[in-house]
């Protein structure tokens, strides 16, 4: 999910005075789930999110439980799957049409458990050896206090790779970028024809814009998610700015 640098930070504190109001101004991602895969599949910035995430897992030892906070339609469960066949995963994920696309396309895979509840409403505490939440933080409710859900999910020593949206989105310009990658790949026809069938996402993208200049979704600055990370009992292991400089990279260590 795109989103555009140099946003100012709004206080994850004050986001939801409104339950009502707020989700007037968030996306629809059962809408978005019909169409996500379709333009994530043709996304280099994308793709180089899925290529680092299958990286990392060569570097580490395997997990024995695994959670996959926010998974969307499965597509990082479904690289950690493929790693780690005798792992237990733990998908979670609220939305009823990501969660079900994502059942769909793992239903060769039969390590994987699927959990429709909020983070907030996970009881399990440190059994995880590694936590997975990527473009979810910034969309959920107080984002502070899910970082320290992040945490209570895992083991002390524990590894927490993730990925949260800091900055405004920009839907001219993931537009623009994103139509100039289809039409080198499937020719000005093709390029035409994925964007009519994705036409969804930028609804949605806008939605998620408008949310984020109403403080109801989160934005940050890297120094900013750093910080409410470490002070969350995290060891930053890894930081970098990625998505086209959008979006905050982190690779954690939790910490006793």
């Amino acid at each position: 999910m795109p989103s555009q640098a140099g946003a100012e930070m709004s206080s994850p504190r004050n986001n939801y005075n409104s339950k009502a109001v707020n989700r007037l101004m968030c996306a629809d991602w059962s809408a978005y789930s019909a169409s996500y895969d379709l333009l994530s599949e043709h996304n280099p910035e994308y793709q180089a999110l899925l290529q680092d995430f299958e990286a990392f897992l060569a570097t580490i030892e395997a997990p024995q439980v695994i959670y996959d906070i926010g998974g969307g339609t499965g597509n990082y469960t479904e690289i950690a799957a493929r790693a780690y066949p005798d792992s237990e995963i733990r998908f979670v994920e609220p939305d009823t049409n990501m969660n079900r696309s994502a059942q769909s396309k793992l239903a060769a895979y039969g390590n994987i458990n699927y959990d429709n509840r909020a983070l907030e409403d996970i009881d399990a505490t440190g059994s995880a050896d590694l936590v997975i939440c990527v473009h979810a933080l910034y969309a959920m409710p107080a984002p502070e206090q899910r970082l320290a859900d992040l945490r209570r999910l895992l083991r002390p020593g524990g590894l927490l790779y993730l990925i949260d949206i800091g900055r405004y989105m920009n839907v001219p310009d993931w537009r623009s970028y994103l139509f100039s990658s289809l039409k080198k790949e499937l020719g000005l026809v093709g390029a035409l024809r994925v964007f009519w069938q994705g036409r969804e996402i930028a609804k949605q993208n806008k939605s998620i814009l408008k949310a984020q200049k109403k403080g109801v979704y989160w934005t940050h600055t890297e120094a900013e998610f750093a910080s409410l990370v470490a002070q969350n009992g995290f060891e930053i292991m890894r930081q970098q700015s990625v998505y086209r400089d959008h979006s905050d990279l982190l690779v954690c260590r939790a910490i006793s």
